[in-house]
Formats: structure tokens, C-alpha cells, sequence
């Protein structure tokens, strides 16, 4: 999770996200490249008082100025719209949840089982036990098996949320009358957490979503004991 005073971006726990952190360093450094260049030209502009006649007016610096752009764009759009296409597949998914957006917490509907569905409620500031996050921890997490694919199903009953989990990469907005899907993988064992992303009211930052990601006889045995419960 993020912590106080952090730059970057949280420690990748998906495959999507490591995808996104290795393109996020990568077009860093070509901005970073390209913003060095530009004020090595203006300090050498205002300090330098020689003027060479064939920089005034050149055809092949046109040409260079104008190519070497697009190129660069080129670099940078290309493994974007790799990652965006990644992003966007869904792959024989070993489980499917439907989250729905509620003012202000979700609920969540395990899909492959009969009567596996719970809400989950963010954890009040006087209730939180030591070791637990405040705005951060629910009465509920969605737990979920590790290194398997997982579809999640996207919707709202009132108003505009957003399903976001830094983490996994994952962010999906969370529509009305709209079934939205994304997709992960876990690649450890973990507690992830994320907010939802859309102001959706007075309580909108008050509706956090917990995923646990556990061995898959950990999940198996947690779905049982839900079931008996219910």
C-alpha cells in the first residue's frame, strides 16, 4: 500500500501493474532525455553570444527536428497500446465476483457459487484494532485465490463509483444500469487495498475495497465456512 510522502507508484502485485511500472520508467526517461536537451539549448541560447549562419536557416535541422518527434512518439505510443490491449483481455478466468457500487460501500456477489454474497463496510476509526489502517480496512475483504485469473463484473445502484486497486493495476468505473468487466492475476499472497475513484458524495471517501489474495485451499476452505454462515 502507498505510504506517507511516496512518489512513485505502490509495489506492483500483478503482471498488468509491472507492465505499467516498466512503461511508466520508460517514458520517464525519454522526458527526462528530452527536458535535458531543451535546457542545455536555452542556457546555451542566453550564455553564448556566437551565431553560426548555417543553424539560422537549415534544411537538414528542420528535417531532424521534425522526424526525430515523431519517432519518439512512436516509442512511447507502442508499448502503450500493448499494455492498453493487455489490459483489456480476459482470459478463462477461474473466478468471477460482481462488485456493485453502493453510497457509499460495495458488495460483492461470488457468481460461481449459489449463495456466496456479502456488502462490505469500511471499518470505523473507534473500532480499528492495532496494526489496521484507517479510511482503509473493511468488515468484509475480497478474498480470492492466488495466481488465478479473476473476472471482475463492474456495476453501481445509484450513482457513479469507480473499483480501483493500485496494486493490481486494476481501475473500473462502476456505472448504473452498466455491467462493466476487468480482469487480474495475483502474483503473491497479499492485502491490497484501493478506494473508490469517483467522487460519489459526502461519504465518497469512506467506501474502501480490501482484496486478499490467498493460497487456493485457503480460499477453498474461507468459501465453505461463508457458505455454512449463510
Amino acid at each position: 500500500m502507498a505510504y506517507p510522502s511516496q512518489l512513485g507508484f505502490q509495489d506492483a502485485a500483478s503482471p498488468v501493474m509491472e507492465e505499467l511500472l516498466h512503461f511508466h520508467d520508460h517514458a520517464l526517461m525519454i522526458v527526462f532525455l528530452i527536458s535535458t536537451l531543451v535546457l542545455y539549448i536555452i542556457v546555451a541560447m542566453v550564455t553564448t553570444k556566437l551565431t553560426n549562419k548555417f543553424l539560422l536557416d537549415s534544411q537538414e535541422i528542420e528535417i531532424i527536428w521534425t522526424v526525430l518527434p515523431a519517432i519518439i512518439l512512436i516509442l512511447i505510443a507502442l508499448p502503450s497500446l500493448r499494455i492498453l490491449y493487455l489490459m483489456d483481455e480476459v482470459n478463462d478466468p477461474h473466478l468471477t465476483i460482481k462488485a456493485v457500487g453502493h453510497q457509499w460501500y460495495w458488495s460483492y456477489e461470488y457468481t460461481d457459487y449459489e449463495d456466496l454474497a456479502f456488502d462490505s463496510y469500511m471499518i470505523p476509526t473507534q473500532d480499528l484494532t492495532p496494526g489496521q489502517f484507517r479510511l482503509l480496512e473493511a468488515d468484509h475483504r475480497m478474498v480470492i485465490p492466488v495466481e488465478s485469473p479473476i473476472r471482475v463484473l463492474v456495476s453501481a445502484e445509484d450513482v457513479l463509483h469507480s473499483w480501483t486497486v493500485p496494486s493490481l493495476g486494476v481501475k473500473m468505473d462502476a456505472v448504473p444500469g452498466r455491467l462493466n468487466q476487468t480482469a487480474f492475476i495475483t502474483s503473491r499472497p497479499g492485502v491490497f487495498y484501493g478506494q473508490c475513484s469517483e467522487i460519489c458524495g459526502a461519504n465518497h471517501s469512506f467506501m474502501p475495497i480490501v482484496v486478499e489474495a490467498v493460497p487456493l485451499e485457503q480460499f477453498e476452505n474461507w468459501s465453505s465456512l461463508m457458505l455454512e454462515d449463510a
